[in-house]
């Protein structure tokens, strides 16, 4: 059976702006033409995720409407890398990656995308502002692991490595505020550029590059993620 796909045109009545997919990350990512995305931000369900919440240490993996994680379907670290093969491939020269991860799962992706050919700059630093859970120095902070395909100048050279901005309590699980994302959608790329997330959850990243006046796709392998995507960029513009 295939896997819905949905066009939205947000308000652009002269292009089409959004392109969402509903399915496997690896599997679609494989369907996309070879150089052509102008930038991917995502952040994975990572593997750790679902050690923290045996332990009552994060509550991102829970439904809003329960206490199960039926919204999401971890990420295992043995994909890491034919996801990085795929999303390499589909990024064109001379781009930027961003990826949102624990200091955990950054251990691991740094060497495989270096490996692949990526250039890692630096990890950049999310300060949430709220504290959250924990028990051994409670967590305010989340990586952005910042990869460079080829060589590509930020938009904006003042810009510090540290991003303050309040994460976002009681909405959909893992959802990260569009500000966070507007900051790097417009560091590392241009108007009408293509903007990809493979793990696109409720769509942050969608709204920031609509907003922002960029093309955008996605993809997620939860049908409630993407039902709620499809709603967010109705509204956009």
């Amino acid at each position: 059976m295939e896997t819905p796909i949905s066009t939205i045109h947000s308000g652009f009545d002269d292009e089409e702006r959004c392109n969402l997919h509903l399915g496997d990350a690896v599997k679609w990512l494989k369907g996309l033409k070879t150089e052509s995305v102008d930038l991917l931000v995502t952040d994975p369900p990572y593997e750790s995720l679902e050690k923290h919440r045996r332990v009552g240490t994060t509550t991102r993996l829970k439904n809003s409407k329960a206490s199960s994680n039926k919204w999401f379907q971890i990420f295992p670290n043995s994909r890491f890398e034919e996801l990085l093969e795929q999303i390499y491939r589909v990024l064109k020269k001379n781009t930027h990656f961003y990826l949102l991860c624990d200091q955990e799962t950054a251990f691991i992706i740094k060497p495989i995308a270096e490996s692949l050919g990526f250039k890692f700059w630096k990890p950049i630093v999310w300060d949430k502002v709220k504290i959250g859970m924990g028990y051994h120095y409670r967590a305010r902070y989340e990586f952005i692991l910042f990869f460079e395909k080829g060589k590509r100048k930020l938009n904006n050279l003042s810009i510090p490595d540290v991003l303050s901005v309040p994460r976002i309590h009681r909405g959909y699980p893992t959802e990260k505020p569009v500000e966070l994302l507007d900051i790097l959608i417009n560091q590392s790329s241009n108007e009408n550029e293509v903007v990809c997330d493979p793990f696109m959850g409720s769509c942050s990243t969608g709204v920031a590059a609509i907003n922002s006046n960029r093309r955008f796709i996605g993809n997620d392998i939860c049908e409630e993620a993407y039902e709620i995507s499809i709603e967010r960029l109705i509204l956009c513009k």
